[in-house]
């Protein structure tokens, strides 16, 4: 049973720095693409960062230059480091991975329980 096991997060003002991490554990091929997404009150959930296996990285517009995510494929861990934090980031967080079960890739997408990130102004 894969599961995904979220860290991090809390309570932090404006303008300082929060670090989340996710860990996969189970049993399994090997972890494709490594994701953090967040959804706050009333919204739709969003694609805050996502990095594939060979480290390419994409972020929404709204968080470029403060937000870095980073991978351990030896760890099956995934970070975000966010910087600069505004209110506005203020959300649960939640953390993806597509991991494939098997040398052909198949395989499902597994999601974290989800950690709150509140930012005061």
């Amino acid at each position: 049973q894969v599961q995904l096991v979220e860290s991090g997060g809390g309570l932090v003002q404006a303008g300082g720095s929060l670090s989340l991490s996710c860990a996969a554990s189970g049993s399994f091929f090997r972890i494709n693409d490594m994701a953090w997404y967040r959804q706050a009150p009333g919204t739709q959930r969003e694609l805050v960062a996502i990095i594939g296996r060979n480290g390419d990285t994409k972020y929404v517009d709204s968080v470029k230059g403060r937000f870095t995510i980073s991978r351990d494929n030896a760890m099956n861990t995934v970070d975000l480091h966010m910087n600069s934090l505004k209110p506005e980031d203020t959300a649960v967080y939640h953390c993806y991975m597509f991991i494939a079960s098997d040398w052909r890739l198949n395989g499902d997408h597994y999601w974290g329980q989800g950690t709150q990130v509140t930012v005061s102004s």
